[in-house]
C-alpha cells in the first residue's frame, strides 16, 4: 500500500505521531504502526483474564458480605444510596452525588430490557465495566463496605492496602480504556518509549498475583506482551 493511502484510511492526525517518532521515515511508521496494534493485541488476553478474575472475586465478596446473591440489584437502595454519597464540592460550592455504580446498573437493566432480556443479577454483572469494580476500592464505596474488596487479595506485601491496591488498578484501567480505543501505547511524548506499558503489565502481574499466584503460572502461555515489545523496539 503507498503511504498516501496508509495515511487516508487512518488520518494524518493519528499517522502524523508515528512519522515524528521515526525521523519522518513513512516506512518505519507504517511498521511503528502496525506494532503498536500488535502491542494492545498482546495485552487482550491478560486484560480479559483479569477483568473476569477482578468481577467473579469481587462478586464472591460482596455476595457473602451482604448475604444475598442479588446485590448488586438490591444493594441499588442499600448502600450506592447512601446518603454520604452526597456532599459539597468544595470548589463550587455546589452539592454532588457519587451515585455512579447506581446509574451504571440503571444503565445495564435499561440495555437488557430493550433487548428484551431477562434481567438478572448474572446479566448485570456481566455488563459492568472495569470502571464499576475499580470504584469499589474508591474511598467512599471501600467504607461503605466496610474494607470487605480489600479481601479478594490473599497475597498482598506486607504493608499494603487500599490506597496500593487502588492505584494499581487505576493504572490498569486507564491502559484498558487507551487499548480499547485504539490509542497508541508506545510513546512518551513524540519519542517511542515503551515505559509506561511494561508497567502497567507488571500492575496486572501484580495485582493476580495477590489474588492467587497461581494465576500467573495459568496464563504464561498467553502472556506475550514482553516479547511483543521486545519486537517492536528493534523497529
Amino acid at each position: 500500500m503507498k503511504f498516501s493511502d496508509f495515511e487516508q484510511y487512518f488520518s494524518a492526525a493519528r499517522v502524523n505521531r508515528y512519522l515524528l517518532a521515526t525521523a519522518n521515515s513513512t516506512s518505519k511508521a507504517v511498521k511503528l504502526y502496525k506494532a503498536n496494534l500488535k502491542i494492545s493485541q498482546a495485552f487482550h488476553p491478560i486484560l480479559g483474564v483479569f477483568e473476569v478474575i477482578l468481577r467473579n472475586r469481587l462478586n464472591d465478596i460482596l455476595t457473602s458480605h451482604f448475604t444475598d446473591p442479588d446485590w448488586i440489584i438490591n444493594q441499588k437502595a442499600g448502600f450506592m444510596s447512601d446518603p454520604s454519597l452526597t456532599f459539597t464540592y468544595k470548589r463550587t460550592g455546589k452539592q454532588k452525588t457519587n451515585d455512579f455504580l447506581r446509574r451504571e446498573i440503571n444503565k445495564a437493566e435499561k440495555r437488557l430490557q430493550k433487548t428484551r432480556t431477562p434481567v438478572t443479577s448474572g446479566k448485570i454483572i456481566a455488563e459492568q465495566t472495569l470502571g464499576f469494580w475499580t470504584d469499589l476500592f474508591e474511598v467512599h464505596n471501600y467504607r461503605l463496605l466496610r474494607g470487605k474488596p480489600i479481601q479478594i487479595f490473599h497475597s498482598l506485601p506486607a504493608g499494603y492496602g487500599r490506597k496500593e491496591v487502588n492505584e494499581e488498578l487505576d493504572k490498569v484501567r486507564r491502559f484498558r480504556n487507551r487499548v480499547y480505543h485504539n490509542e497508541p501505547v508506545c510513546f512518551n511524548g513524540n519519542n517511542v518509549d515503551f515505559t509506561e506499558t511494561l508497567e502497567v503489565h507488571k500492575s496486572i502481574t501484580n495485582l493476580l498475583t495477590w489474588i492467587d499466584p497461581e494465576i500467573i503460572k495459568l496464563i504464561s502461555d498467553l502472556d506475550k506482551v514482553k516479547e511483543t515489545i521486545d519486537k517492536a523496539k528493534q523497529i
